[in-house]
């Protein structure tokens, strides 16, 4: 079997890479989470392609059009450039199957904790999931990394309020930040097992 050379870190946008502000499609209020700089500088200097996975569930509960994302993604990748970081992909899921906008009220593959967008971003850029991470402050983020192959990092900095657990929602990796989640992941890719 033919494995792709090409590695990944997937990111969870909210809470993540940039300080939680629920349902924000403001620009102006995007702020790197603290850590976020130094890490993603440290694994993209490494070689992983940075992809940015996230649920946007506002579009489906009405809160704002899904064109609000655009802005937002382009502000994202402003504030990585001017850090010297490069997104390969950022990717997002509009849907909630509560939702109040019919066209987006379904079940879907994308939403995490399903593995859709990951395994999308995969077969896009030729993305070996086996040897990718995926990187969350939530236990929905752990399980989609799991389901699409990946080992899974948890941000724990008190975002996770409903800690539903269960086998795919064990995180190989904790962290507080991104700083340290990138420390933890090259000290685990270069032993060949997670790190304490």
């Amino acid at each position: 079997m033919n494995r792709s050379p090409r590695r990944a870190v997937f990111l969870d946008k909210d809470g993540t890479v940039i300080e939680n502000v629920p349902y924000n499609v403001d620009p102006d209020r995007i702020r790197l989470s603290s850590g976020a700089a130094e890490g993603l500088r440290t694994l993209a200097g490494a070689g992983y392609l940075l992809v940015v996975v996230s649920n946007q569930s506002g579009v489906a509960r009405g809160y704002f059009p899904e064109s609000a994302i655009g802005p937002v993604e382009r502000r994202l990748r402003e504030t990585l450039d001017a850090e010297g970081v490069n997104l390969a992909s950022f990717r997002y899921c509009p849907h909630h199957p509560d939702g109040s906008v019919s066209a987006y009220a379904v079940s879907c593959e994308c939403r995490k904790p399903a593995p859709g967008m990951l395994v999308a971003a995969a077969r896009a850029l030729g993305i070996d999931l086996g040897r990718s991470w995926m990187v969350g402050d939530l236990l929905d983020d752990v399980e989609a990394g799991h389901r699409a192959g990946c080992r899974s990092v948890l941000i724990a900095n008190g975002n996770e309020a409903e800690w539903r657990r269960g086998p795919l929602r064990d995180p190989d990796l904790v962290a507080p930040d991104l700083s340290e989640a990138a420390r933890l992941i090259l000290n685990a890719d270069a032993s060949g097992k997670p790190s304490p």
